[in-house]
């Protein structure tokens, strides 16, 4: 997530920005899957798990809210 997102702050235009933005929201929910698995398993106890579940869950609210921001503002200034 980190790595793709700082790869989105370097896009070249809005539309690569929204783009690569798009690659954070896919990757974060899939960290989110791995997280819930790994959880219903029980590989990891639910202390562990859980904040790194919800860290990444805001994460991908922040990562969400900054795409719909941009896509109105790329529409505002049409």
């Amino acid at each position: 997530m980190g790595a793709n997102y700082r790869s989105a702050l370097r896009g070249r235009s809005a539309a690569e920005f929204l783009a690569k933005l798009g690659i954070v929201e896919e990757e974060s929910d899939e960290t989110l899957y791995w997280l819930e698995l790994i959880s219903e398993s029980s590989l990891a106890k639910p202390e562990v798990v859980e904040p790194l579940w919800k860290e990444c869950n805001e994460l991908l609210s922040i990562v969400v809210a900054t795409i719909n921001t941009t896509r109105r503002n790329q529409k505002a200034s049409k």
